[in-house]
């Protein structure tokens, strides 16, 4: 299958664009740039843009039933209503390291919202968790170690929960359990390196293949559950950060902030959302069980 013809939908420039989310409700794929503490919507169908600003930065969030949206800032989660932009705290500051920021986080299956830390210590030490939120705003540690945790997905029967290290450049599988929210039976599917792709942001497709954005390669790599490596589409610019599955897209967030000014007058579009017309179908998203 030749490559697929990968195109600039807005030249939005963000630092660290991320947690990629497709709204099917509104048709439009929502995205944030981290420090910046923006998240973007674009439209699909017509294009049209808005954009809302909290407090501190945005690390990642996700969809509510009751269209609110749950969002991690840098140490707490809120639920923020996109219409009157009243942000409600759900959690106080989580119980981590201070050089720990929250990070990449999506809903799961059980309903509840899944997010992990990044180690901001130039030592980068494996001290950041994996939460689970619930709707009620109780807090569970799920797993710790952590790096740069990242790349939340699920299979999707939601059996199958798909989660990397950034910078440890591993992905791995668990078993879950969507009535409970437990994880099991952890195994490590693919350790990559800096010319493969490390695993940022990823997403499953209807088949329970896991696309990965290789943020190092400028590159998606689709994995199988058993960790094979089955194609890799390359990207127009470096730093991807994260696909979602629209409809009949592929929409990745890219990566802006910290490349050398060489670098930036090679690629200027760097920090924009691009697309690709989908060979398969996403997964469902889940939505965060607020009501």
């Amino acid at each position: 299958m030749s490559d697929p013809a990968v195109e600039l939908a807005w030249d939005v420039r963000c630092d660290t664009g991320e947690s990629c989310t497709w709204d099917g409700r509104h048709r439009r794929v929502l995205f944030c740039d981290i420090p910046a503490g923006v998240i973007h919507a674009f439209g699909v169908d017509d294009g049209a843009k808005q954009t809302w600003t909290f407090p501190e930065l945005v690390a990642s969030f996700g969809l509510c039933r009751s269209g609110r949206w749950v969002v991690a800032l840098r140490s707490r989660v809120v639920l923020f209503d996109p219409l009157s932009e009243s942000l409600t705290d759900l959690t106080g500051p989580l119980d981590q390291p201070a050089t720990v920021r929250l990070n990449d986080g999506k809903v799961g299956p059980d309903g509840c919202f899944w997010v992990g830390g990044r180690d901001e210590n130039p030592a980068k030490t494996a001290e950041a968790p994996l939460w689970r939120i619930a709707p009620d705003g109780r807090a569970e540690r799920k797993a710790e170690g952590y790096m740069t945790a990242n790349g939340l997905a699920w299979s999707p029967d939601g059996t199958k929960m798909f989660h990397t290290d950034s910078r440890q450049a591993f992905i791995d599988l668990w078993d879950f359990d969507a009535a409970t929210g437990a994880i099991a039976n952890r195994t490590r599917i693919a350790t990559l390196t800096d010319a493969e792709g490390r695993p940022d942001g990823g997403a499953t497709d209807i088949d329970g293949n896991y696309w990965s954005a290789g943020t190092s390669a400028a590159c998606l790599n689709r994995f199988s559950p058993s960790g094979q490596l089955l194609g890799k589409i390359p990207l127009p610019v470096p730093g991807p950060s994260m696909p979602c599955f629209a409809d009949e897209w592929v929409y990745v967030t890219t990566l802006r902030g910290g490349r050398s000014a060489d670098m930036l007058a090679a690629h200027p579009t760097m920090g924009g959302l691009f697309r690709f017309r989908a060979p398969v179908a996403g997964a469902p998203v889940a939505l965060f069980a607020d009501i």
